[in-house]
């Protein structure tokens, strides 16, 4: 209390303190903002002078630059018409020499085409010949082994079925002799269903007594916690009742005096109305004796009416005389817009409010909705304690009924819980009697069920042989009349073999006219294609030479223009010089008087924030003394509450007093407790293990028997696992050995091709493979380590795209050397790849295929990687937005263009 009061007197003395500090601000941030303006002005105009000068200057640079590269470009174009009249020449000479030489071979490669077609035909006819005699003698061979084959096997089906059938016969007639009769089935049956019925009558009265037990322990836990919580409820009430007239009960200033707010009353939610409209003023006293009091005087004379829509707040407030004159000239506004509209027509020392706490004042002093003040506060609490006395009265009428409703269900639950207990003992014994029935009877079901499962499946396995046997005596006549009817294929074969022999004679000399008509071909095809460069080339030729001439005419005019461009540029420096030094002087001026009005403005807003801050550390200390005073006083109300509840609960479920409570546990009386959460933890896991025991098995026995004898085979079964375990480690320890040798050779082979590919794709350097990171080689790293021509040997991550490219190609193919497969298929491999190397990959992937026999298929665009290929497939676009694959064989093509 001595705190709170303390605190409001600092919040007073920081509140002039600011109110001084606010009130020299506007002049001093005025003048800062005049002098900052015209500095600014200033600065700008010097800095459009710099722009202009520094333009002026790169201008200048740019002309003299681009007379130079003029200069230089008239040069070099008299140097490219020179060169275009020297390779015209050239082009006109070679032209004339390939069409000399193209005119004297036209009859030597007719005559080359005419033997190559012919030698075609002859072997054409002999392969289609050889192809027919090699499908029969095929289809031969493969009829007489498919005869023989279905022979053998019928013979060994018939020996196999009859064997098995004999077997079957025999265990069938034992099975029927060793089957259980009728009448012992019928007897077990009987037995058990008697059981089944006494047990059904138990558990319907088990049922019916759980049901009851169930729903009087509903009831017991529904009304307990209904107490629980109307106690709650109540103490919550009874303290906040209890804080607030103890709130409403002291001193609001320093003194001895009462301040006229508790003689104040106020209608719910005008509180903050009130509170807007007088403020702190309402903690004066309202006595003729205190320092600070309102005075009582009489009634204004001439009272000046409020404007029309505004309703007087004296309506609301029940107050005493002398707040009267203050409360005649205060009016009530539905809303902000009614207000703005009135506030105009106010008369001096009028003022209007909100119910939520807006202020518009006759000077133009408006204040918008806040946090509320001391006194709206104080007004709330006392509405809100005449509710709570209400409240209370029906609060404690219904905890007492709830405690009569406890008290009534915990009766329900002792009686309906002796009830299920006595049904419980009876199940037990039904159970064990049921149980005992079912388990005769299902140890006979068993064993009849087994004999006629025997019996059955053995007369099904004997249907089924017999007509196996029968199958298989068929399959043999119809192999050995296939034999019959085929011969050896003696006479088929020696046409054959002389055929073949006579094929290779003509396919030698195919060879060697293709050798001579190809080679006529590449020859005429290279002047062909020699003839249509240099047509481009002399086109590209005269195209430069023209274009050299309009270059030097154009240049020539650029050159001219620039020259006039520099002269006017000359003398804009120089004025510009002259405007920048007066700005200067000017600047230097205006920056002078800036500081001087900032250095003030500085110290003013100095003043102000230290002026806010101690106000609001002020404000802040006296709410947070006030707030804590009740909160602590609530807290002990609500704490002895809930040890009152924790008493009963003791009394209630232990059945003893709270002081006696230690006896119930085994600690010892100067031995130390658990912590709470350790005491709850352990008592919700006895719960659980109570809860989890269930009833009472009566044929544990019986149940720990057989569960030892499944303890014993999955003794045995974990010892031929430990075996098995220790097998399986030694056959990894086998594996990984010889997977070790088998790594490290195969690392050396390819280390071996990746050295010579390497080689290969870079034209010389050389490269390896490492194997870092462990010793054992079966958990190694793999390091590339490559020098291309002209570099050390490094990491393969310090190389360029395209040498990691083409180290990546001769490692993929390392790999591919050593364990070749029928296809390879490349996708995009030449992408990062120059011309040259292109060459190089296409040259190594047909050495390669050469090597292996493997056949390629590759994904590209480059053009030549697609001239080297047999084969090519693709998709086109012949009309908008309608695509067709096409596919080419050059090989055929080439052939086809040669005999055009």
């Amino acid at each position: 209390e001595d705190e709170v009061a303390v605190r409001t007197g600092e919040a007073a003395a920081a509140a002039t303190g600011q109110a001084n500090a606010a009130a020299a601000m506007p002049a001093l941030r005025k003048s800062e903002a005049e002098a900052s303006a015209r500095l600014q002005l200033l600065v700008i105009a010097r800095e459009k002078l710099d722009e202009e000068l520094e333009r002026i200057a790169r201008a200048r640079e740019a002309v003299e630059m681009r007379l130079a590269q003029i200069r230089d470009d008239l040069a070099r174009e008299a140097v490219r018409q020179s060169d275009a009249d020297t390779a015209l020449a050239g082009v006109v000479a070679e032209q004339n020499e390939l069409n000399a030489a193209a005119s004297a071979e036209t009859s030597e490669r007719e005559r080359a085409r005419e033997a190559l077609m012919a030698a075609a035909k002859a072997v054409e006819a002999v392969e289609e010949e050889l192809t027919l005699l090699g499908k029969q003698l095929s289809e031969a061979d493969s009829a007489r082994a498919s005869a023989r084959q279905q022979l053998s096997e019928g013979e060994l089906r018939q020996q196999r079925a009859q064997r098995r059938l004999q077997e079957i016969e025999a265990q069938l007639a034992t099975v029927r002799q060793n089957a259980l009769p009728a009448e012992v089935v019928a007897a077990e049956e009987a037995a058990a269903l008697k059981a089944e019925a006494a047990l059904k009558a138990a558990r319907a009265a088990w049922d019916a007594a759980e049901r009851v037990r169930a729903g009087a322990q509903t009831a017991y836990e529904q009304a307990r916690d209904i107490a629980q919580t109307k106690a709650g409820e109540h103490t919550k009430l009874q303290a906040e009742a209890v804080a607030l007239e103890e709130m409403l009960a002291e001193p609001k200033t320093a003194g001895a005096w009462s301040p006229i707010i508790d003689a104040v009353t106020v209608d719910p939610g005008f509180e903050a109305a009130l509170g807007a409209a007088v403020g702190d003023d309402l903690s004066a006293a309202g006595d003729d004796t205190s320092p600070m009091r309102w005075q009582q005087l009489p009634p204004f004379l001439d009272v000046s009416p409020l404007p029309e829509g505004a309703r007087p707040l004296s309506d609301v407030v029940r107050a005493p005389p002398r707040l009267a004159r203050r409360l005649s000239q205060v009016g009530i506004v539905a809303d902000a817009a009614t207000a703005m509209a009135l506030q105009s027509r106010l008369k001096p020392g009028q003022r209007l409010v909100s119910a939520g706490g807006d202020l518009w004042r006759w000077d133009g002093f408006v204040s918008a909705a806040g946090s509320a003040n001391a006194a709206a506060t104080r007004l709330r609490q006392r509405n809100r304690l005449k509710e709570l006395r209400g409240i209370l009265e029906g609060s404690s009428q219904a905890l007492a009924a709830a405690q009569r409703a406890v008290e009534s269900a915990r009766g329900a639950v002792t009686a309906a819980q002796a009830g299920e207990q006595a049904a419980r003992a009876a199940i037990r014994e039904a159970e064990s009697v049921d149980t005992g029935a079912r388990d005769a009877l299902g140890l006979v079901r068993q064993k009849l069920a087994a004999s006629q499962s025997r019996i059955a499946g053995l007369e099904d396995s004997q249907n089924q042989l017999q007509s196996e046997v029968d199958e298989a005596l068929t399959q043999i006549s119809l192999a050995q009349t296939r034999i019959g009817g085929l011969g050896d294929g003696a006479l088929l074969r020696a046409t054959v073999e002389g055929k073949h022999s006579g094929l290779g004679a003509l396919r030698q000399e195919l060879m060697e006219a293709r050798a001579v008509y190809d080679s006529l071909a590449r020859q005429a095809e290279e002047r062909a294609r020699r003839l249509a460069t240099l047509v481009t080339e002399a086109s590209s030729w005269q195209g430069r030479k023209d274009q050299a001439i309009r270059q030097d005419l154009e240049l020539r005019g650029r050159l001219a223009t620039a020259e006039e461009e520099l002269t006017s540029l000359a003398s804009r420096p120089r004025e510009i010089a002259a405007q920048r030094a007066d700005l200067m002087d000017r600047l230097e001026v205006a920056e002078s008087q800036r500081r001087k009005a900032a250095d003030a403005l500085a110290e003013g807003e100095t003043l102000l924030a230290e002026a806010d801050k101690r106000l609001r550390d002020a404000e802040h200390a006296l709410s947070e003394s006030r707030e804590e005073r009740v909160r602590r006083e609530s807290a002990v109300t609500q704490i002895k509450q809930s040890l009152a509840v924790i008493d009963g609960n003791i009394r209630e479920r232990i059945s003893c007093e709270p002081a006696d409570l230690r006896a119930q546990t085994k600690y010892d009386a100067d031995e130390e407790l658990p912590t709470l959460e350790k005491a709850e933890k352990s008592l919700q896991r006895l719960v659980s293990e109570r809860d989890n025991l269930g009833a009472i098995n009566l044929l544990a026995e019986q149940e720990s028997g057989d569960l030892s004898q499944q303890i014993s085979g999955l003794t045995t079964e974990r010892d031929d696992l430990v075996a098995a375990i220790a097998r399986l480690r030694d056959g990894i320890a086998v594996l990984n050995k010889e997977g070790r040798a088998r790594l490290l050779s195969s690392f050396k082979e390819v280390d071996g091709h990746f050295r010579d590919l390497f080689t290969k794709l870079f034209g010389g350097g050389r490269a390896h493979l490492e194997l870092t990171e462990a010793e054992d080689p079966l958990d190694a790293g793999l390091e590339i380590m490559a020098s291309p021509p002209g570099k050390r040997l490094g990491n393969l991550a310090l190389m360029s795209g395209g040498e990691q490219a083409l180290t990546a190609l001769a490692l993929l193919f390392a790999v591919f050397m050593t364990n070749p497969a029928p296809i390879c298929v490349l996708d995009e491999v030449d992408a990062p790849l120059d011309d040259a190397n292109v060459d190089r990959f296409c040259t190594l992937v047909t050495e390669i295929i050469k090597v292996t026999g493997t056949r390629v298929l590759c994904v590209t665009h480059h053009r030549m990687t697609m001239a080297r290929m047999d084969r090519l497939f693709g998709v086109t676009m012949a009309e908008r937005g309608v695509s067709r694959l096409v596919s080419v064989d050059l090989k055929v093509a080439e052939q086809m263009r040669d005999v055009a």
